[in-house]
């Protein structure tokens, strides 16, 4: 369908719901083998998101992400649950972050004992930097639900995914677990099914988002109870649809926005003409030149990169100071256009790739407010254009 669109798949209806509780604009769409999907946006954005739930286990995880990235042909694909913690600093309620998924339950059966023949799927690079540069900044924590007074800790590590509900820490496959994966930071039972289809779609960027509702230690009925499983869904949804934003905006042709121009060239009858598209501007337009010609700029205007940057510097204080942006929305963006700065001096062409993906996230900071929006698209269309 579209390169911008994002597949989020759930496992159980209160992770659905954390999700859904994001999206606005909602409408069904009916796969033709029965499947249910919702397709919305996240805040009223330009991210597009289709939601699934999956039921329970790998097997169906793997069968409907097939089935959702051929139907959607979406930029990523993530998978927002709850899952227990394998670690003790990993709190009730905080976020976990696959750097890459374990199959844990393949092995082969020896007289010695069980060996383990693990498989493993990567979160690809770029990413893993998004999602750390969301947790640095903190503005994902603006998609908590209202009023929340949870600040939860955002953790990176890996993820096992296995076919049984763990809920002990001295039973044989919680032995089995310490001896084979004792990296593992989390343990659920969707992710390795979801990964695998997504890496036989042209190794698709798949991303496992949980939020931690018990300690697979025993306590589960006990933090079920205390109702941590809909406390630590919400929180996995919020940062699911921030990176969501952020991997759609990667992708998104900027020429969907009418603030870029463009100059075209076109000959008629020997004659040629140059036509300006959207908001391109013509200076002079001349065919034989005589004597002295003076163009000068429009005034006002800012004349670099440099003086655009402080420009939108200026202009989201503004929108600070007149309550369009909260506290931490400003945080994150300040932070965006710092990084913007500091590579514009660079003046190296990794330089400029990091001044482009920064300002592509200021611009989904502040999508909601159009005209800040527009000229940040302005900025980025400058950059593009810049040698």
């Amino acid at each position: 369908m579209s390169s911008d669109m994002i597949v989020i798949l759930t496992a159980l209806d209160l992770e659905y719901q954390a999700v859904r509780e994001k999206l606005t604009d909602l409408r069904l769409h009916k796969h033709a083998a029965g499947t249910r999907f919702e397709v919305g946006r996240v805040s009223r954005g330009d991210c597009r998101v289709a939601l699934a739930l999956v039921g329970k286990g790998n097997h169906p995880a793997a069968v409907l992400a097939e089935r959702a990235i051929a139907e959607f042909d979406p930029a990523a694909i993530l998978f927002v649950g709850v899952a227990g913690a394998l670690r003790s600093d990993i709190a009730l309620g905080d976020v976990v972050v696959a750097t890459h998924v374990y199959a844990y339950h393949g092995g082969t059966s020896e007289d010695d004992g069980l060996k383990a023949r693990p498989r493993a799927w990567e979160i690809p690079h770029a990413v893993d930097q998004i999602a750390r540069h969301l947790k640095r900044t903190g503005a994902w924590m603006r998609h908590l639900p209202h009023g929340s007074d949870a600040r939860p800790d955002v953790h990176f590590g890996a993820i096992a995914a296995g076919e049984v509900v763990q809920n002990s820490t001295i039973s044989e496959q919680a032995r089995w677990l310490r001896q084979h994966y004792n990296d593992a930071a989390a343990i659920e039972m969707e992710s390795a099914g979801m990964a695998q289809a997504a890496h036989l779609n042209r190794s698709l960027p798949a991303v496992v988002i949980r939020g931690i509702s018990d300690r697979a230690d025993g306590t589960k009925e006990i933090t079920d109870r205390a109702q941590w499983q809909p406390r630590a869904a919400a929180n996995a949804a919020a940062f699911a649809v921030a990176l969501a934003e952020e991997l759609a905006h990667e992708e998104q042709d900027l020429q969907s926005f009418e603030e870029v121009g463009v100059l075209r060239n076109r000959t008629t009858n020997g004659t040629t003409m140059n036509i300006a598209m959207g908001n391109a501007r013509v200076g002079v337009q001349a065919q034989n030149i005589y004597g002295n010609v003076r163009v000068t700029q429009e005034r006002g205007t800012p004349t670099s990169l440099a003086e655009q940057i402080a420009t939108l510097r200026d202009q989201i204080r503004q929108a600070r100071a007149s309550g369009q942006l909260d506290d931490v929305t400003y945080a994150a963006a300040e932070s965006e256009l710092e990084v913007a700065a500091k590579s514009l001096e660079q003046g190296t062409a990794q330089g400029k790739k990091t001044l482009m993906v920064a300002l592509k996230r200021l611009r989904g900071l502040v999508i909601d407010i159009t005209d800040l929006a527009a000229k940040v698209a302005a900025v980025i269309s400058l950059t593009e254009s810049a040698s």
